[in-house]
């Protein structure tokens, strides 16, 4: 254990300092994959365009006059949402600490939460189909909390793999002390 309970950057009483990346600058942050920006830039793809056909939908049944506003509403959002997804990505991150785990994710809404290990109680790997093409796989975790799942995904297969197996023994380590 080290003589300060959080990291340099945790501080009460002044705002986090972050890199240029919106990272806060210690040591130990691992990122997702990069491959995990294919990932999620397809399933914005396929979900766009099977939403922009079905707002299509007043335009071709009703020949409603203003019927191109929705598709275009839409189109455009998902579009933004494609632009912005390597930025989203390349924010999202985890960080093993003396007592716990830390998960970060986030733009414009930063979400930073930690976890004990000795409240895990499930750690799960889940690999979808074009994940499991690109080498990658997502590590779901339920604490004891009913609300709080917590979902790191991007990770290469052999890293979650590991991953798992580490959280695993700290949390039957750390519920053995409770």
């Amino acid at each position: 254990m080290t003589d300060q309970p959080h990291p340099p950057y945790v501080s009460p009483t002044e705002p986090p300092r972050v890199d240029d990346a919106g990272w806060p600058p210690a040591t130990g942050w691992r990122r997702v994959s990069p491959k995990y920006i294919v990932v999620d830039v397809v399933g914005y793809i396929v979900s766009g365009l099977m939403v922009t056909a079905v707002s299509l939908v007043p335009l071709v049944l009703f020949h409603w006059d203003l019927g191109w506003i929705p598709p275009v509403v839409v189109g455009t959002s998902s579009l933004v949402t494609i632009l912005l997804t390597p930025r989203r990505v390349r924010s999202i991150g985890y960080q093993l600490r003396d007592d716990d785990l830390l998960f970060r994710r986030g733009l414009a809404w930063q979400r930073f939460v930690a976890v004990p290990y000795g409240r895990m109680q499930l750690v799960d790997i889940n690999r979808g189909p074009l994940a499991r093409a690109l080498g990658l796989s997502e590590l779901r975790f339920v604490t004891a909390a009913a609300a709080a799942t917590i979902v790191v995904p991007g990770l290469p297969e052999q890293e979650a793999e590991e991953l798992r197996d580490r959280l695993v023994g700290l949390a039957e380590s750390r519920r053995a002390g409770l």
